[in-house]
């Protein structure tokens, strides 16, 4: 009886009606074992064939296809041949390499960026952990932040989000956490793409008065020593000494520690909190009156010189209006190496309206985007929107591998964190990402070995299918989606020819098909999900790619849980384009 209650209580008869796109959104809590979500799940070594199954069902349709012969796709065995050894482990992606050259200037690159790194879960009840920095960097962030704040101990100022009731780390911690990874980095570095090290950038939001800021730099330069960027990495008499907005190359620095640290104006906007709102709880609605409050005050807070200088090639700006991206001149008047940093719905205000001017200030300047206040859960922005703009740090919640952090992992896997963005978006550039051609994708889909149910569900029960969502930086209405019919297993095989391979070793044979704008910004998302009836349908296992990274013939995918661990689910793909 219990068994059925626990079953009815998962039932919404109304989830086929509404559907279940927001849950797509959805992620699981991100944990040391996860290996995906900022791009170095591409450093991650292949499970072997012996481990990564190709079922009897998908060897037939290799040969079936021509993709392999009956003896090389080793039909009549159990254990792997050469030849399906070698396509098993054949990367699905090949990141075009002049797109992890160096030789550019910093604004020219998408960075894989945190948000609220310090938080493990919830952003008003989580706990913070130095733990966190080194799960968001070795798993590919380039840019994390850091909210400081004066604590009882005026000599160690704290890591926390202020006013809520998430526990605090000292800074301290968090540094030597961070030094730590650097360190192990440039042990393991390789000069091959998405092997090297790379710069880190600590986005420094600074709640602390002058002595607190002066013990924040003190500990800096202790704890980071040489590893901290503290001046110009250029000679004097250099036009970057002449206060010439001239941006540093991202091979100029290395693989040293670089902060951002804020600049504050006259009239700049608060940073968006709408969190009080959002609780049903009044005293941490008093909570955040008094973090709103101390946010206000923070606006005319003065950074001291000393803080100040480590800023060397990125100033954090909150501006009042919209001269930053209306006013051509606007940049030679305000700080040098100036960031605008904005929240998703600050700037989707002015898209698209103005988003060939947006782009056209980014070509050339720093923009650092966050989610709104309202994503208490975790849950992300859609970081493909302000790509498509030029925004080169989409921060994101690094806690939960949902939507928006799954398309971060697609961008920059097999990089070492940047990604040269398109020419379009670039100086001399127009900003337009589209080309103007029209484009065809044809994604022959095959069939999937080992498909994850979870613990408990009974695999026999599942009847898996696709959902694969087509991402494009102009489609305001959101992602165009196809999905395979459901498969079902024949549960009388003895009447049925051919193939009957169970739910878990499903046999789909389709091609899903989408006519979209040429844009070198265009992402495929891959779930599989079940069918069920009555109940909004699972999500068992996704993977996400660039289509500018795939490869057009038949390969096997390797697809990951949410929570960002790889499975030992494969999935049988083919990508075909054509210009029409």
């Amino acid at each position: 009886m219990s068994d059925l209650s626990s079953k009815l209580s998962k039932l919404n008869v109304f989830s086929k009606l509404t559907g279940d796109d927001d849950e797509e959104e959805y992620g699981e809590k991100i944990d040391f074992e996860s290996v995906a979500g900022g791009g170095h799940a591409g450093r991650r070594t292949a499970i072997t064939t012996g481990q990564l199954r190709v079922s009897h069902a998908l060897r037939s349709f290799l040969v079936s296809h021509d993709v392999l012969s009956e003896a090389e796709a080793g039909v009549d065995s159990d254990q792997p041949t050469a030849a399906l050894e070698a396509l098993v482990q054949r990367p699905h992606i090949e990141v075009p390499a002049h797109l992890t050259d160096r030789s550019h200037t910093l604004p020219e690159y998408f960075i894989s960026s945190s948000h609220n790194t310090y938080l493990m879960a919830h952003q008003l009840f989580g706990k913070s952990s130095a733990v966190a920095y080194e799960r968001a960097l070795r798993t590919g962030a380039r840019c994390v932040e850091i909210d400081a704040w004066n604590s009882d101990d005026k000599e160690e100022p704290k890591v926390t989000h202020g006013y809520t009731l998430v526990s605090h780390i000292p800074f301290r911690a968090v540094c030597e956490t961070i030094r730590d990874v650097v360190d192990q980095e440039a042990a393991e570095a390789v000069d091959e793409q998405g092997y090297r090290a790379a710069p880190i950038f600590l986005s420094l939001e600074n709640h602390c008065d002058e002595y607190g800021q002066g013990r924040l730099v003190a500990i800096m330069k202790e704890v980071f020593g040489e590893r901290l960027l503290s001046k110009s990495v250029r000679d004097k008499g250099h036009d970057e000494q002449e206060g010439a907005n001239d941006h540093v190359r991202l091979d100029e620095l290395g693989s040293k520690i670089s902060v951002i640290v804020e600049y504050h104006q006259k009239g700049e906007v608060a940073e968006e909190d709408d969190l009080s709102e959002s609780s049903e709880d009044e005293e941490e609605r008093r909570n955040h009156q008094k973090y709103r409050e101390q946010k206000a005050a923070a606006a005319s807070t003065v950074i001291i010189p000393a803080l100040a200088e480590l800023g060397v090639y990125a100033q954090s700006v909150k501006p009042p209006d919209n001269s930053w991206f209306e006013d051509a001149e606007w940049g030679s008047r305000e700080p040098h190496h100036h960031l605008i940093n904005v929240s998703e719905t600050q700037l989707l205000q002015h898209m698209p309206a103005n988003s060939d001017k947006i782009s056209r200030h980014n070509a050339g300047a720093l923009v650092r985007v966050y989610p709104k206040g309202t994503r208490i859960s975790s849950r992300n922005l859609r970081p493909v929107t302000f790509w498509g703009v030029g925004a080169q740090i989409c921060a994101l919640n690094w806690q939960t591998y949902g939507a928006g952090m799954q398309c971060n992992e697609a961008l920059f896997t097999g990089t070492d964190g940047y990604v040269l963005k398109p020419a379009a978006l670039r100086p001399g550039g127009n900003g337009q990402l589209n080309t103007g051609r029209r484009k065809r994708l044809r994604l022959h889909v095959g069939g999937a070995t080992d498909i994850p149910p979870p613990a408990d569900r009974d695999a026999s029960d599942i009847k898996p299918y696709l959902t694969c969502s087509l991402l494009h930086p102009n489609d305001e209405k959101g992602a165009t989606k196809r999905k395979t019919g459901p498969y079902h297993q024949h549960k009388l095989g003895f009447l049925h020819r051919g193939e009957n391979p169970p739910p878990t070793d499903p046999i789909w044979d389709e091609v899903l098909e989408w006519d979209y704008d040429d844009n070198e910004l265009t992402f495929l998302r891959i779930t599989v999900k079940s069918d069920d009836s009555f109940t909004r349908n699972p999500t068992f296992a996704v993977a996400t790619v660039r289509l500018l990274y795939v490869r057009p013939e038949w390969n096997f995918i390797r697809l990951l849980d949410l929570k960002a661990k790889e499975t030992k689910c494969s999935l049988l793909v083919k990508f075909e384009f054509e210009d029409i």
